[in-house]
């Protein structure tokens, strides 16, 4: 057999993480990286987190797992958290990102099923997006690394340029059941929302009857330094699918909604073997504890903006690799020049200089720390950056 035990879906890079400490990942032989990839957005409260830790071992220890046919003590107690914290009055537990996609979909789907309107079923998404790896969250984006050899894809969306509400607009016809956007493009280049745009698509919503989908899987769950990023723009969704952080590094994610949304989600019309389940429930409720209040929101946008401002101070030293640093919060992107290409730059600090980092799109790489950080975390982020673009020597 030429095929590897592990279904070769990804690029494995010489990184072999056996323990996590903090802000830090040690490598089977014992070399230490700093952590600012976090599982991609997803270790908010780093590794061996105490509270974390110990709210897993006592819930394996008495339950672990039981159907979702039962009742869940737990499962209400954290959806009453986050239904007390968001827009939301109800929340179905997931996975993952993709799953919370999914029930976003089929919820937005759902409710024009149930108003009298089953032609209103198209999402319009935008360019660039990236909202997971199932048949229904590739057929929602237009990136062909995505969708390539997956047709037949599922129709009803219909993929306009991002930041643009022109286009927004004009897409909505008798047909459409709502907008589906990320605050914050992670994966298509750590690029915001302008507050028009955002600010726009509720108010198209408003107007014309349609529901406003926010993918915050990514851009959520404290990142941006806010609990959600639409924070930011004084808005609030109907819909909103959630994961990474909200786990901690647990496997979770949640699709929150407002009732009239999800009046049409009655038994029967979803479900999930795991979603919910006792150990999935006491890790998101030790994240939520830790990291959801204002003292712990407020050292994200401490640490961000200092981090932020560093990587500015960087730039000028290294602009022939540097060109300018985006985002919100701790969730931030640099993009490069030209003639440095991300993923060539990411291995570089990565097997050179200890930095654990992540590509996007648009020639960008994601600096997504655990929340958690100090500055010497900072210090040591920038003094890997410094070194790693002065000893960078583009391919030829």
């Amino acid at each position: 057999m030429t095929i590897t035990p592990l279904m070769p879906v990804y690029p494995r890079c010489g990184v072999r993480p056996v323990r996590g400490e903090g802000c830090h990942l040690i490598g089977e032989r014992g070399e230490r990286y700093l952590d600012f990839a976090s599982g991609i957005a997803v270790n908010i409260l780093g590794h061996g987190h105490p509270a974390l830790v110990k709210a897993i071992a006592d819930q394996a220890a008495t339950l672990m797992h039981t159907s979702n046919l039962y009742g869940s003590p737990q499962g209400e107690a954290f959806a009453q958290k986050l239904v007390d914290k968001t827009f939301a009055d109800t929340v179905f537990f997931t996975n993952s990102g993709a799953e919370a996609v999914e029930c976003a979909i089929k919820t937005a789907r759902r409710y024009f099923h149930v108003e009298g309107k089953p032609e209103r079923t198209k999402i319009i998404t935008f360019a660039n997006a990236f909202h997971g790896r199932t048949l229904g969250t590739i057929s929602a984006t237009n990136q062909p690394k995505m969708r390539d050899g997956f047709e037949p894809l599922l129709p009803g969306f219909e993929v306009v340029p991002f930041n643009d509400l022109a286009a927004a607009r004009a897409a909505v016809d008798e047909t459409t059941a709502g907008f589906m956007v990320e605050p914050v493009q992670g994966e298509g280049g750590m690029t915001p929302s302008t507050q028009e745009f955002l600010k726009g698509l509720r108010q198209i919503c408003d107007e014309q009857g349609l529901l406003l989908i926010l993918d915050e899987v990514q851009c959520g769950y404290c990142r941006t330094g806010r609990f959600f990023a639409h924070e930011h723009y004084g808005i609030t969704p109907d819909i909103m699918a959630v994961a990474k952080g909200i786990g901690g590094g647990f496997p979770l994610g949640a699709c929150l909604a407002t009732e009239e949304a999800a009046k049409g989600m009655v038994i029967g019309t979803h479900g999930s073997t795991y979603g919910g389940n006792p150990l999935a429930m006491a890790a998101g409720e030790a994240v939520f504890d830790v990291a959801v209040n204002d003292a712990f929101l407020a050292h994200v946008r401490a640490m961000g903006d200092r981090l932020r401002q560093s990587i500015e101070q960087l730039i000028p030293n290294h602009d022939a690799v540097f060109d300018s640093v985006r985002g919100l919060g701790l969730m931030i992107g640099i993009k490069l020049k030209d003639a440095v290409e991300a993923r060539n730059f990411v291995a570089h600090l990565r097997d050179n200089h200890g930095l654990l980092s992540v590509a996007a799109g648009e020639n960008v790489v994601r600096i997504l720390p655990p929340l958690v950080i100090e500055d010497s975390h900072i210090a040591e982020c920038i003094e890997k950056l410094s070194a790693g673009a002065r000893t960078y020597e583009p391919a030829s």
